[in-house]
């Protein structure tokens, strides 16, 4: 097959997402992060949402998502991503507005505005990705690990006595009057980051229906803050994380027009 053959339409299998730059990327080799940043650039150009999407990124591993994604972007401080968010999306209610935010971020300093921004059931999007510790600011215990799971933090393991329960914030938000749609998924395989992208489809497709907030979180690895190769992160994460955060939809409403 020549060269002019194999770059006919019909022949394409995949190419890279009009909405993601050049830039090199500031994430470890193996880390979810980079997977769930092309789902959403994807998905952006696709609904032909380039030019109404304000995204909101936080302190965290996910601080440079402006670098990756070329869509309009604003900085949060630390965990007040969601409260950012309130602000845009009322002020520019013909916009998409959505969170990218880690456990730390989300469940941790930002507790209050997102449980609070979810039970007033703004219209927005969070894009949650939990991988059950503080990844950029040195692999500390974060609301999310789980026990017995060692951190830099927690260097024997996570006690239920001295740290606490994990945190399973989704279930949490699932019960508030103001999310429309609560899922827990990942993407380490080929099929789960389809059913990851159809499920942020979904709750983008909430927000601009104005149906209230929609929380997608990303159960995902950390190797460098787990010390483990990239196939060993995936492999621990199926079977540890899993159990604790099983995948799957925690809410959903039927669309009132149907």
């Amino acid at each position: 097959m020549t060269k002019e053959e194999i770059i006919r339409p019909e022949n394409k299998v995949y190419s890279r997402p009009e909405l993601l730059t050049d830039n090199y990327t500031h994430y470890c080799p193996g880390c979810s992060h980079g997977v769930v940043h092309k789902i959403i650039a994807e998905l952006i150009a696709e609904m032909g949402l380039t030019d109404i999407t304000i995204g909101i990124a936080p302190v965290g591993c996910a601080v440079f998502a402006y670098n990756y994604i070329d869509v309009d972007w604003i900085e949060a401080p630390h965990g007040r991503a969601p409260a950012l968010a309130t602000a845009a999306s009322r002020l520019n209610p013909d916009r998409m507005v959505f969170t990218y935010q880690g456990d730390g971020d989300l469940a941790a300093i930002g507790t209050a505005e997102t449980i609070h921004a979810a039970n007033r059931g703004e219209n927005i999007t969070i894009v949650f990705i939990n991988n059950a510790i503080y990844g950029m600011t040195g692999g500390q215990m974060a609301p999310t690990t789980l026990l017995g799971m060692k951190t830099a933090t927690t260097p024997y393991g996570r006690r239920a006595d001295l740290n606490g329960y994990p945190l399973p914030i989704s279930n949490i938000l699932a019960t508030l009057d103001g999310t429309c749609y609560v899922t827990r998924q990942a993407v380490h395989t080929a099929a789960a980051v389809r059913k990851a992208k159809s499920a942020i489809k979904k709750a983008f497709e909430n927000t601009l229906a104005k149906r209230g907030t929609s929380v997608v979180e990303i159960v995902s690895t950390c190797n460098s803050g787990w010390k483990m190769t990239p196939a060993q992160s995936n492999e621990w994460m199926v079977e540890h994380m899993f159990e604790k955060y099983p995948l799957g939809d925690l809410k959903t409403q039927k669309d009132p027009s149907l």
